[in-house]
Order: structure tokens, then sequence, then C-alpha cells
């Protein structure tokens, strides 16, 4: 072909284009016809694979949602100072949000009111046979938010996510208020009851607000923060409402109900700020599509289902029982997750949903017997209450192991996280309750792996798949919980130790048996993951 036409083009298209987009014009045009790439776009074009529609951390926003809506396209601060600035306010109120409303919901599941039990009783007027009664209805807000969890996911991908979130604020602040007039057990259950309703509407829509965000820095301190916050929780309760010296008693019972209300009140200022520093335009994700939304109420049975077996197993059922229901409850939830991540559409190619079953079955469940033990080891040596340190340094190690996952592979990294996960499990067979240093033994690792696993699975994820790993993360730290404190219960009921501690030696021995426990279900969680991540 003569290349006189073609120069030809090139010039006069120049003279229309900016001088921006000149060079790419010229060399589009200069090409001949028939050898011309049939896929080519222009300079403000999206490519071809610019992401799928369900909004998957690759490191670049998705250009349109399923319903045709464009998405705000990120905008250079270098070519625009001011659009610069609005995406710094935006993500400065993105990660407030993350930072107050994911603790201030994760700090409702710690139930403490075992400290205060003389005082609650006399409070209230209550027998010897009662007392058991008041204890189930200050541990009924992890069944609530396991209740509540599918149901505000599907919520929150219908309406606005921070309509959503400030909802379940509003409905967790209220429970927190009202403990303060609790005067009878059956308000003392509705109150805590409240208080998981909410937490279990703020979870869920916490994660779609960093979803639409579309950030992965993001995406993984709110997987870093919710391991970390599942390992400090009981100690933050447990250090809020300590045990009583001998012959005193608790100043107001009631500060059990509500050990940390700050984060909530907190996370209600962010709420409101965070749509004057995210600006008008929204951040939409693409519509729930009907399996997405079909998986998320699937997952609803099994949990409400669970949930109330185990209200009423912990009424008057015995430790076998208990450990009966327990232990067909975690291969439920990991053939759940199984069945949801071989969606290649919808589901995680790192396997999201098992490594959320594994967080939730190993990290409050493995740390809050451990602050138990500790603080009454602390309060018989110091009549202090539990060492914070421990499990503060935990905490941040599953920050940093979150963070870290941004800067890995995420198919080496769920790997690692999990190894070291099991081996923190089994480094807890070695540490003493009543020395602190040897708590980092097993609280260190179990920290630092479950914030590098969790954040590196949610790598490429879709919204959906990551909600369905909530929905399941909590009813497996419902049967986490169930299991260690039955098998506590079966030693204290076999052994009856007479002295405190004796007592204190059974339940070390139960807890040794959880961990065996919890380290053999953590491999066999780390083997399916492998499945999915070999798919």
């Amino acid at each position: 072909m003569d290349d006189d036409p073609a120069k030809e083009q090139a010039l006069s298209t120049n003279a229309q284009s900016t001088d921006a987009q000149s060079a790419n014009t010229q060399l589009t045009n200069a090409q001949p016809a028939d050898t011309q790439p049939t896929n080519s776009r222009s300079a403000n074009a999206e490519p071809v694979n610019a992401g799928p529609a369900d909004a998957r951390f690759t490191g670049a926003r998705p250009p349109d949602d399923l319903s045709g809506n464009a998405r705000a396209a990120p905008e250079s601060p270098a070519g625009n100072p001011e659009a610069g600035a609005r995406r710094r306010l935006a993500a400065l109120g993105a990660v407030l949000m993350v930072f107050t409303a994911l603790p201030a919901a994760v700090l409702v599941v710690p139930d403490a009111a075992f400290n205060v039990v003389p005082a609650a009783a006399s409070a209230l007027g209550l027998g010897g046979g009662e007392i058991a009664v008041l204890l189930h209805a200050t541990g009924l807000s992890l069944p609530a938010l396991v209740v509540t969890a599918p149901l505000a996911a599907v919520v929150a991908r219908r309406l606005p996510a921070w309509a959503v979130l400030v909802t379940g604020l509003a409905v967790l602040l209220a429970g927190l208020v009202a403990a303060g007039f609790a005067h009878s057990v059956s308000a003392v259950a509705a109150v805590r009851a409240a208080q998981g309703v909410g937490a279990g509407i703020v979870l869920p829509a916490s994660l779609v607000l960093v979803w639409e965000r579309g950030s992965r820095v993001l995406a993984a301190v709110w997987a870093g923060l919710l391991a970390g916050t599942l390992i400090l929780a009981m100690p933050f309760a447990l250090s809020a409402v300590p045990i009583p010296a001998e012959g005193t008693a608790a100043p107001d019972w009631r500060a059990a109900l509500t050990p940390f209300p700050w984060p909530a009140a907190a996370a209600a200022v962010a709420a409101f700020a965070f749509p004057l520093l995210r600006g008008r335009r929204p951040w939409a994700l693409p519509a729930a599509r009907h399996a997405e939304r079909g998986r998320l109420l699937l997952s609803f049975v099994p949990a409400a289902g669970f949930a109330f077996l185990a209200v009423v197993a912990a009424h008057d059922w015995s430790p076998g029982a208990r450990l009966i229901v327990a232990g067909a409850a975690l291969p439920t939830l990991a053939g759940l997750a199984l069945a949801g991540d071989r969606d290649a559409a919808a589901g995680s190619p790192f396997g999201c949903s098992i490594v959320m079953i594994a967080v939730g079955l190993l990290c409050h469940p493995v740390a809050a017997p451990l602050a138990g033990l500790a603080s009454a080891a602390a309060h018989v040596r110091e009549g202090a209450g539990p060492p914070l340190l421990p499990f503060a340094v935990a905490a941040v190690a599953a920050l940093a192991g979150a963070l870290a996952s941004t800067r890995a592979a995420a198919r080496s990294a769920v790997p690692a996280g999990s190894c070291l996960m099991t081996a923190g499990v089994l480094l807890g067979l070695a540490a003493a309750p009543h020395d602190r240093w040897t708590l980092l033994l097993p609280l260190v690792p179990l920290g630092a792996g479950a914030g590098l696993a969790l954040a590196a699975s949610l790598r490429d994820a879709g919204v959906g798949a990551a909600l369905f790993g909530l929905s399941l993360c909590f009813p497996a730290l419902l049967t986490g919980q169930l299991l260690v404190l039955s098998l506590q219960a079966s030693w204290l009921e076999r052994l009856r130790p007479a002295t405190g501690p004796q007592q204190a030696g059974a339940l070390l021995d139960a807890y040794q048996v959880w961990l065996v426990v919890a380290a053999v279900a953590a491999a066999l969680l780390a083997s399916a993951t492998a499945r999915v991540r070999a798919r």
C-alpha cells in the first residue's frame, strides 16, 4: 500500500486531536488498513479486561457495573490536584469507618458476665438455679449476630451500604444504652440480642463499603482488623470487668453488658462524616446477581439452625451432646464453603470462605479461653486483670500480616498464613497462663497467620464471595466456642475439682485438648483451601 495517503490521514487527524493524543493517533493512522488491529481503542477507553463485573481486587477498579452505571474512574492527582485531594479525603473516610465500625461490632461478641455473677444475682434477686439462665441471656449476642449477618449482607447489596451501616450502628448503640436500664433477666437477654443484631448489620455493611473503594490495601486493613479484634476482644472485656477482690462486689454489674461502648460512639461519628469526606459521586458496586443472593440466603439456613441449637444446647444439654452439635456444625460449614467457592464466576480463587471459617474457628476460641486462664492466674498472684500486652501484640501482628499480603503472591501467602495459624495453635501447648511472655508463643503466629491468610484469600474475590465467607466466619466462631466450653465443662464434671488450683488445672487440661482438636481442624481446612487453589 502507498504510504502517502496514510501520512496525509495522519497529519489531518493530528491537526484535530489534542497534544496529549497526537503521538498515539499518528502511530495508529500510519498503519496500513489491512493490518490495523481490530481491537484498537481510543485513549480514553477502558481495557477489554479491566475487571470482572463483581468487583474483584485485581489492582484496578472495574469500569462499569451490571446495570450500566459507570463507576467513578480513578483520577490522576498529578493531573488534577483537586480530584486527588477528593480521593484522599474519600480514602480517609473509609479508613476511619473501618477502624471504628469493625471493632465496635466485634467487641459485642465476648461475654464477661461470669465475673459479676454475685453482684448481678443480688441486684436481680436470683436464686442459685436462675444464675444459669442469666448467663445464657448474656451470651445471646453471638447467636443474634450469626443469624443477622447473612440477611444484612443481602440488604447491603440491594440498598446503599452506608445507610445499612448507620442502621446497624443505631441498633447497636440502642442496645448499649439500654443496658444501663436492664433490671431483669429478660431485659438482659433483649439488650444482648439487640447488640448482636446491630453488630450483624454493621459487619457486612463495612465490608461492602471497603469493596466500593476498590483498594487492595483497605481490604487488607479490614481483614487484619477483623482477625486482630477477634483475638483482642475477650482480654479487653475482662480488663473492663475484672474479677472482684475477695470480699467485695462489682461496682455495677451492668458494665459486663457494655464493657467498651466508646468504639460504637466513635463509629457513629465516623459514619456521619463518611458522606462528607467521600464527596457527591457514589462508589457503586455492580448489582447483586440472583446466584449471589441465593448463596447468602443459603448460608442463613444452617447459621440460624446452628445458632438455635447452640442456645438450646447451652441451656440444659450435657457437655457430650453439645460436643456432638459442634462436631456436626464444622463439616457442614466447610461443605458450604467448598460449594460456594466452586462457582468460578462468583467464588474466590483462593478459598476466602474456607479461610474465613479458619479465622473464626481459631482466633477468638483460642485467644478467649487463654485470656480467661491468664486473668484468673493474674488475679490469684497479683490481684490484677488479664495481661493485655501479648494480645495487643498479636492484634498488631494480624494487621502487619494483612498488610504484608499486599506485597506477596496470594497463591503462596494463603498457605503460609494457614501454616502460621496451625503452628500458633500447637505452640499454645507450651504457653503458661501465669507467664505473660509465654503467651506470645501462640498468639503472635496465630494473629500474623490469620491476617496474612485472610487478606491474601480476599485477593481477586468478588464482593459476593467475601460476604458469603463472612456469613460463615461467625458460625465457625460459635462452633469453636461451643467446643472449648463443652470440653472444659466435661473436664470439670468428670474430675469434680474441690479447690481453686484444681479447677484451674482442669480447665487448662481441657483447653490443651481443644488446642489439639483445633490444630487438626486447621490442617484439614488448609488442605481444603489448597484444593480450591488447585482448581
